[in-house]
């Protein structure tokens, strides 16, 4: 006998996915064009943006599936099962091997361990020429990026369990978990290390700070609390990846707001606004850049939450979570575009094509220019000028 329960959930959740995308359930559903991505507009260009290099993983992206950069490296893995390390500078391969069967999540590395995850929650770390260490099992499925650091490899578990492994050994060392909602988003989230912590946002609008080496856990902050009637309505989670400017610690919640933490006074809120967002934020010594829901970019003053600008062009485009380079905010698109908008007022400066579908992962800033994981497994680095 079918549990009725376990059907509406299932529907619910996948409204919620589908309400990333603005689309489906019949909660966004509209004749009109309201939730049409924007076309393209002609701009007067700012800057120069092209290919720099590009190379295949394997095939097949995901909201798990996210490079990392090590030095001169970068780590990265594609849904059918392929982990590879590549040169930052040309692309080049310098080692790629494969899991049997697919990948929710990766790759993160220290450069000396690098660890994916598959549909099963089964945690596999490979050494730096590509040979199989050891695998472990997390106690669910995990679709977010493991970290790797301080003789760890941590993941982020769909029970709501934060669980660290010996990077060595793949013994697990601790676990913590915090009670979670009756639904969460299947959206772009990762863990970060910072002074020997790991933080993390959750699901249910908390973000923590995690001892690496004990588990325990050294603080806790409120992103956004639940509101409304109905487990739909009270999606809260936290998404993309938090980020770090001096003392400020911010981060983003779905349904809930954009705050940044002053960790020097004991992590209380410096500022909160109002927001919505499903992919993340970035954020430079003075600006913090974020799309909302509908994908309308706003660009927030760091140090007070001021809204110094919001660039509409793009909306509905599902965009990525933003990357800062030079004077540019880079963002993908569901289209696999590339747009640039400028940092002091965010108008359009330049746009470059990638292709491969959907661009889900976050864009990353390096000192190359910007690196892209292509919904298709590809990695391209975009050159700016």
């Amino acid at each position: 006998m079918l549990n009725l329960n376990f059907l509406r959930a299932a529907r619910a959740a996948f409204c919620v996915t589908a309400a990333l995308s603005l689309a489906g359930c019949g909660l966004f559903a509209s004749d009109d064009g309201r939730y049409d991505p924007a076309d393209l507009t002609d701009y007067a260009p700012g800057a120069s943006a092209q290919v720099a290099w590009r190379t295949s993983i394997g095939s097949g992206g995901g909201i798990g599936l996210s490079p990392t950069v090590v030095d001169s490296a970068v780590y990265a893995a594609s849904a059918n099962g392929y982990v590879g390390k590549y040169d930052l500078l040309t692309g080049r391969e310098v080692w790629r091997t494969r899991v049997d069967g697919d990948l929710t999540a990766g790759a993160g590395s220290d450069g000396v361990t690098t660890a994916v995850a598959t549909p099963k929650g089964e945690v596999v770390a490979f050494d730096d020429t590509g040979k199989e260490k050891w695998r472990s099992r997390a106690t669910s499925e995990v679709t977010v990026p493991p970290v790797v650091g301080y003789g760890l490899v941590i993941v982020r578990s769909g029970d709501y369990r934060i669980q660290a492994f010996n990077a060595d050994s793949g013994e697990r060392l601790w676990n913590v978990q915090r009670p979670g909602p009756a639904l969460a988003l299947r959206s772009s989230a990762q863990m970060i290390l910072a002074e020997g912590m790991v933080i993390a946002g959750m699901p249910g609008g908390k973000m923590f700070a995690v001892q690496a080496s004990t588990g325990n856990v050294q603080w806790e902050g409120t992103v956004a609390t639940p509101k409304g009637s109905s487990d739909l309505e009270r999606v809260t989670d936290v998404v993309g990846v938090p980020r770090v400017a001096g003392r400020l610690l911010c981060a983003v919640a779905y349904q809930g707001r954009v705050v940044c933490f002053d960790v020097s006074a004991g992590g209380r809120p410096q500022w909160a606004r109002d927001f919505s967002s499903s992919v993340g934020l970035a954020l430079d010594d003075r600006f913090l850049y974020v799309p909302d829901h509908t994908s309308v970019v706003h660009g927030f003053a760091l140090d007070n939450g001021g809204n110094i600008w919001k660039q509409e062009a793009l909306r509905n485009r599902r965009l990525s979570s933003p990357a800062v380079l030079g004077r540019a905010v880079a963002l993908g698109d569901y289209d696999g575009y590339v747009h640039f908008l400028a940092r002091e007022d965010g108008h359009l400066l330049a746009r470059v094509s990638v292709g491969g579908g959907a661009i889900q992962a976050p864009l990353q800033a390096t000192s190359q220019g910007v690196l892209v994981q292509t919904g298709n497994g590809d990695l391209v680095m975009i050159s700016v000028n």
